[in-house]
């Protein structure tokens, strides 16, 4: 029916993170949710029910909306062998080794397929998360996008722009971010989140004024640094945490999931979400939740 984007600034601003409880705050409120990546970069793998291979971070995101992992969720997984080549894992089977510089002409073969997968998930559910990956703005790697702004063109998903403030710059980056992009990229971005802060947020008020009025563009919330025990495929995280929650505990899983989808709850502006996905007066099946509810609605 429609989608969202989360796209960042750099690699381990958060796009997972968010996601992931996007998709259990969008569950609970009724609505039947997928998460998608059109193409994940990383060495941690789960494997499916029926044996395919998919991104540590979609199978979590799965979890979290109530769903069964499947390859459909990460159609493209790119697993790291060497310092400029990666196995190339398409819909769950891997295919080939492949360099860097020859995966970046093939992967432009690929889209008619993810559009297909795309349109095929989005006709079956009521919101589909989508995941970017890196940065909109490697403008050395834009050419043949498949995964952010190229992606969100294909499914014309509203984007939300996330920033690491805990690394430091995040008003740079949010700016640079922007402004590397074409003017028509800009215009998909609906709404920017600073996140893993610190501290004090009224000192952050002047700040976000000043870049709302550069950008044009709201700052839709600001969420704190917490500290979530769930898998984690990134490299840059600074946490120590299991790399498959296949090893973790089923019911601890869902209290992490449900903890960082009321950090969400409480840190960003959902009804305003629901707008610019054009569900603002859609009647869902919704169900009222509060922290510690564990029926969640399927």
């Amino acid at each position: 029916m429609t989608s969202i984007m989360i796209q960042g600034t750099t690699s381990s601003a958060g796009k997972s993170t968010i996601c992931t409880g996007l998709c259990r705050i969008f569950k609970k409120d009724g609505f039947k949710v997928y998460p998608f990546k059109s193409q994940n970069m990383s060495s941690k793998f789960y494997t499916t029910e029926d044996g395919g291979k998919i991104s540590t971070a979609q199978a979590l995101q799965a979890m979290a909306a109530g769903v069964e992992p499947h390859h459909n969720m990460n159609p493209i997984l790119l697993m790291p062998k060497t310092e400029t080549g990666s196995m190339v894992v398409l819909n769950g089977r891997e295919k080939e080794h492949m360099e860097a510089v020859e995966y970046f002409k093939f992967k432009a073969d690929l889209k008619p397929m993810i559009k297909e997968i795309y349109e095929k998930i989005e006709s079956q559910n009521d919101i589909v998360v989508i995941e970017g990956a890196g940065s909109p703005a490697e403008i050395n790697l834009k050419e043949n996008d498949i995964v952010n702004m190229g992606m969100a063109q294909m499914a014309d998903a509203p984007v939300l722009l996330v920033a690491d403030i805990d690394r430091g710059g995040v008003f740079a980056s949010l700016y640079g971010t922007v402004m590397l992009l074409e003017k028509h990229e800009r215009k998909r971005i609906k709404g920017l989140i600073i996140n893993k802060f610190r501290g004090d947020k009224s000192l952050l008020d002047s700040g976000i004024k000043m870049i709302e009025d550069l950008l044009d563009i709201p700052v839709i919330g600001t969420v704190p640094f917490i500290s979530i025990d769930l898998a984690n495929e990134d490299s840059l995280d600074d946490v120590g945490k299991g790399l498959n929650y296949e090893n973790q505990n089923g019911e601890k899983i869902e209290q992490e999931i449900d903890k960082l989808a009321e950090t969400l709850k409480g840190s960003l502006d959902i009804q305003y979400l629901y707008k610019i996905m054009g569900l603002e007066d859609t009647k869902a099946p919704s169900v009222h939740w509060k922290k510690g509810d564990k029926n969640h609605s399927s």
